[in-house]
């Protein structure tokens, strides 16, 4: 064993801390071969996807802001319309319950009205009756009256 041991000592030739041999360009050369195809097959490929994702997001994120400025516009006009709307609302009870108050006085006035009439109606049907009453009492009285007088007449004849 020790005998390989010389054997691979003997057959390298001293130098210093490199060798400079056919094999550093060799090596520089695989290097730059290597790096072409390396460049070629993988780095390209995957350099234009990731720039492909890039702009795709790019494009996503300004149309998204767009969307979102869209958005925060149609939400301040609903909000405007919504506004608007409870006004006109509130505006139409407000109005309604005006017109209701009305209506109701005015129901009010007519049925007091028509009660006061009916009232008086009746008042002076009850008079007409009464006077009718008193004339007819009257009237009776008076005969009831003369048929006294003349039995107390022919009772005393």
């Amino acid at each position: 064993m020790t005998s390989w041991l010389l054997l691979a000592e003997a057959g390298a030739p001293e130098g210093g801390l490199f060798d400079l041999d056919a094999t550093l360009p060799l090596m520089a050369v695989q290097i730059v071969v290597l790096t072409f195809i390396l460049n070629a097959l993988f780095f390209r490929p995957v350099g234009r996807v990731v720039e492909e994702r890039e702009d795709y997001i790019s494009t996503s994120r300004a149309e998204a802001k767009l969307k979102l400025a869209q958005v925060e516009r149609l939400e301040t006009e609903l909000k405007e319309q919504l506004k608007e709307a409870r006004l006109h609302t509130q505006k139409l009870i407000l109005d309604a319950e005006q017109e209701s108050d009305r209506l109701y006085r005015d129901a009010l006035a007519t049925a007091t009205a028509e009660a006061n009439a009916s009232r008086e109606q009746a008042r002076r049907e009850i008079d007409s009756q009464r006077e009718s009453a008193m004339t007819q009492l009257q009237g009776d009285a008076d005969q009831l009256g003369d048929l006294i007088v003349e039995r107390l007449l022919a009772a005393t004849k």
